[in-house]
């Protein structure tokens, strides 16, 4: 029935029917709008501003939505690969890129939806947008008006098969931008894997130390006891090689070797606000300030190792740890180095096995990617990425400003992502004459590695101008060997020559008359420490 050109009433609504429409059905409304003008029942101009009206407003309402919510959204961890950087310079190539796609989307049904929303999310201008869109609408109605107005008997059959094309499109890009997520993903997998298998210094530790174990089961018989080990240092339980207390060798330096020890006390069990009191009264009486460090009081490779900058931090940190905890001064050095030591109980004078020269890698802002990008971004630090993100939690979707320096890692171990290289050339008679009085001040002590923090090397060099912040006995390393310029056999060999040492140390030691721990012993040790360390937070 031909009604609406009578009807003031019927136009209006039309015109509105057709505008709302076109939120549901672009091409839908677009198509009725043509062929209500092409029979005359609604007037041409008018069914083209509803159906101008319609998608133009539309589009501008999806690109609003995706520049409000495109922030949050571009740095979601599962969902930022799928967004490429662009430049804010609308001039770029890759902006003019992206105002021809979004011209194009228009004429392609299924595709304008995703176009609109990258446009959003990508920050492309206002006023660019608008025009964009306006004049690629304008476009595709003049075409529709055009195919129903010669062919009218069509205007159904284009309404189905535009929904058809719009349905297919959307499925299409949909596969394309899986695709195109995983392969990336896929992609950067097998080259992180296959890096990381070449780079021995990241392999697992159950891989890396199978060789070890054996080589410690061949000791054992050679030296006729497989814990031998545990009285290489008999200052220390189980020699050094679990379960040994901190404090305990914190406190012989403090005594022995004040001077050249960052000091620490013990923060014994309790209830947080027991410890928090324990805290405050330590640093007010050895006039300690923020930051501090805490630690558990048995820990091995950095675990539990926290900078505590506030009282917040402090409370938090003792809600997850119940363990008997370190608190030290903060040393900041700025430079950390590995000092492994030896001296055979026979020996008037000890030896420097290796030294370690430790390297906190950092990243620096550009004022647009976020702390995770630029991780992974880096050809080294992407190799162990997970390590360096799980400790900043949700900053690392955080965008750095420019030139803004971010520590990835603040304890000093390789299993924490510190970097290992190899310091022989700190080595001096200075430094080994320096060394050698500090051991021999500890009864007992045979070997371990010293971490000192200093200031120079030319200090370090001359034995003076460093803090030591931490004893390790004989399950420490020279972990000069994890220098990336050391080969897998070079590594082993060091290895292998460290626990030869360290076995003579507990055979000397038991003709003396000490008798190691039962193999039992060192394990049951083990699962206790294990245990512990399960409520331990990620480490700095």
């Amino acid at each position: 029935m031909n009604f609406f050109p009578y009807h003031r009433g019927g136009v209006l609504a039309a015109t509105i029917a057709i505008a709302l429409g076109a939120f549901v059905s672009e091409d839908g409304a677009t198509v009725t709008a043509a062929t209500l003008a092409a029979s005359s029942v609604l007037d041409v101009r008018l069914a083209f501003l509803s159906a101008f009206a319609g998608l133009w407003i539309g589009d501008l309402g999806v690109y609003a939505v995706a520049r409000w919510t495109g922030p949050a959204i571009r740095q979601h961890r599962w969902l930022e690969s799928w967004f490429a950087k662009t430049p804010s310079n609308d001039a770029s190539p890759n902006r003019k890129e992206m105002q021809w796609s979004l011209a194009l989307s228009r004429f392609l049904p299924g595709t304008r939806l995703p176009a609109y929303i990258v446009a959003g999310f990508g920050g492309m201008n206002v006023a660019t947008f608008a025009a964009v869109t306006a004049i690629s609408a304008i476009a595709w109605i003049i075409v529709l008006f055009l195919i129903i107005r010669l062919a009218p008997a069509r205007s159904a059959a284009a309404s189905h098969q535009l929904a058809l094309l719009s349905l297919f499109g959307l499925v299409l890009f949909a596969l394309l931008s899986i695709w195109r997520y995983w392969n990336q993903q896929i992609r950067q997998t097998v080259r992180i894997v296959l890096r990381r298998i070449i780079k021995w210094e990241f392999w697992p530790a159950w891989l890396f130390y199978s060789p070890v174990a054996v080589v410690c089961a061949y000791l054992g018989i050679r030296y006729r006891g497989l814990s031998l080990p545990t009285i290489a240092n008999l200052n220390q339980k189980n020699g050094g090689i679990v379960g040994e207390s901190k404090i305990g060798i914190l406190e012989a330096l403090m005594e022995t070797s004040p001077a050249l020890t960052a000091d620490g006390y013990l923060v014994p069990q309790g209830s947080i606000s027991e410890r928090i009191d324990g805290i405050q009264d330590v640093c007010y009486r050895h006039e300690i300030g923020f930051p501090f460090v805490l630690k558990p009081d048995t820990a091995q490779r950095g675990a539990g190792f926290k900078k505590i900058q506030s009282r917040d931090e402090a409370k938090q940190y003792l809600g997850q740890v119940s363990a008997p905890l370190v608190l030290q001064r903060y040393i900041a050095g700025p430079h950390e180095a590995g000092i492994f030591y030896y001296r055979l109980p026979h020996e008037t004078r000890g030896h420097i096995f290796g030294i370690t020269r430790k390297q906190f890698p950092a990243v620096i802002g550009d004022g647009v990617r976020t702390l995770r990008e630029l991780v992974k971004a880096d050809s080294r630090a992407c190799l162990i990425a997970p390590t360096y993100l799980r400790r900043f939690g949700v900053q690392a979707e955080r965008a750095l400003g420019v030139g803004e320096n971010i520590r990835l890692v603040e304890a000093g171990n390789h299993c924490q992502g510190c970097i290992f290289l190899d310091g022989s050339d700190l080595l001096t008679e200075e430094l080994l004459a320096r060394f050698d009085e500090i051991s021999r001040k500890l009864p007992g002590f045979y070997v371990g590695r010293y971490d000192v923090r200093y200031g120079s090397d030319d200090e370090l060099r001359q034995g003076k101008g460093f803090k030591i912040i931490e004893l390790n006995g004989a399950a420490s390393e020279a972990t000069n060997i994890y220098d990336s310029a050391n080969s897998l056999w070079s590594a082993y060999k060091t290895l292998y020559r460290q626990w030869d040492i360290v076995y003579r140390i507990g055979a000397a030691n038991r003709r003396r008359g000490h008798r190691p721990a039962t193999p039992f012993a060192v394990l049951k040790d083990w699962l206790e420490f294990s245990r512990q360390a399960m409520e331990y937070p990620i480490a700095d």
